[in-house]
């Protein structure tokens, strides 16, 4: 398939964008806070709503669909809403779920809060991810995204761990209270920072939909569903690994939580240099790393430092896929950038629900938890699959080209 111009990108808007971008990683901790932390919660939730861990463990899989099959709606919703007031109003819907959160009396209850402040996710980093795309100069686009989703892995470093803290201290609802607080003041930093005008075209459905139909898109969007699959089958049951298979209690579990924030947050910000150098092969290469890592944490998870270790490097590897994989979805689909890259975060999630759901499967079927890394492997080689044959596409593509139309082929 030749390679086609793609459509000439917004001027960058004018100012310094690192208030707007911090502003958009202040959201982007507040979300990601939300997600992740109930995961350190799974014990505490599970006995005070009286259902078992793998049934805790599918509210991460009910968060994870509502993002999949709920965002990509609520982005056409707001298709017509200027884009800084698109994302407020998309604040406004996470801070009303986590305060039902909060106060939910039952785990249907807490489902749907949950299904409800999901709902944003993937509608806020979608088009996010394309509000921070236009504030910066062309080839620092993926370290604007980046910068963007450092939000997100500062809630694992931070987030994560102060919250699993403070459920473990005054109850498994107090720390949907902070994340409350935390959206408040998040929305307020959007409505200070974010430019009035903003350089993003509004969403045209029917040209969209059309532009989501290329097989690199296709490919990307199918990378990022393994890819996080891989991720969530292992990371969703981590607090019950970490207390039965090495035996830590719960302050060693919030401190290894913490670890694997630092290396998420590592792992981000190569991710979006490593993106705007190389991207395919940025891709490949991490994939192939975290099969065998992953593979190895089924025996290092038997003790405290070789655990630890493990999980640093897997932190950084597996968040060092996400901004490239964004980067990828936007920059081919140049003439639909606002609902790709809001069902890429679509199929992070829908990654999300599948892992969560296999490692509750196997573990319901009677798999230990020590082997659940070996699933996680297995998820991510067909990950390094799709990568490779990503690749090989836009090989096939550059040797079609003609020369003189060399220049309109995306970066890879």
């Amino acid at each position: 398939m030749a390679a086609q111009p793609s459509a000439p990108s917004p001027a960058p808007a004018r100012g310094n964008p690192r208030m707007p971008l911090l502003a958009l990683g202040a959201a982007a901790f507040g979300i990601g806070t939300t997600e992740f932390v109930i995961m350190g919660l799974l014990p505490q939730l599970a006995d005070d709503l009286h259902v078992t861990i793998p049934q805790a463990g599918l509210l991460v899989t009910g968060y994870a669909l509502s993002v999949t099959f709920g965002s990509p709606f609520l982005a056409v919703a707001t298709a017509r809403i200027d884009r800084r007031r698109a994302l407020l109003v998309l604040m406004g819907v996470f801070i009303l779920g986590n305060l039902m959160c909060a106060l939910a009396p039952s785990y249907w209850l807490l489902m749907g809060a949950r299904v409800l402040t999901a709902l944003c996710h993937g509608a806020f980093f979608g088009l996010g991810a394309v509000v921070a795309s236009a504030l910066v100069l062309p080839g620092r686009k993926a370290q604007a995204i980046a910068m963007m989703f450092a939000g997100l892995t500062l809630a694992n470093v931070l987030g994560v761990p102060a919250g699993t803290a403070l459920g473990e201290a005054m109850g498994w609802r107090s720390p949907f209270f902070v994340v409350v607080a935390i959206g408040i003041a998040a929305a307020l930093a959007l409505f200070a920072f974010l430019p009035r005008t903003i350089a993003v075209p509004p969403m045209n459905l029917r040209r969209e939909a059309k532009s989501l139909g290329s097989p690199q898109v296709m490919f990307a969007m199918a990378m990022s569903i393994v890819s996080s699959a891989s991720l969530f089958s292992v990371f969703t049951y981590i607090t019950p690994i970490l207390q039965n298979v090495t035996g830590i209690g719960t302050q060693g579990v919030t401190l290894m939580l913490l670890l694997f924030g630092v290396g998420l947050t590592c792992g981000n910000f190569l991710g979006g240099r490593l993106a705007d150098w190389r991207l395919m092969p940025s891709v490949i290469g991490i994939i192939a790393v975290i099969i065998p890592l992953l593979a190895s944490f089924a025996f290092t998870s038997h003790a405290l430092i070789p655990a630890a270790l493990t999980l640093f490097v897997w932190g950084v590897l597996a968040f060092a896929l996400v901004a490239p994989l964004q980067s990828r979805v936007v920059s081919e689909a140049a003439k639909a950038p606002n609902l790709a890259s809001t069902l890429n975060q679509g199929a992070f999630n829908f990654g999300n629900a599948i892992g969560a759901w296999a490692g509750g499967l196997a573990l319901t079927a009677g798999l230990p938890y020590a082997d659940l890394p070996f699933m996680g492997a297995g998820i991510a080689a067909v990950g390094l699959v799709l990568a490779l044959l990503s690749h090989a596409l836009d090989l096939k593509t550059q040797r079609e080209t003609p020369p003189d139309a060399t220049p309109a082929i995306h970066q890879r």
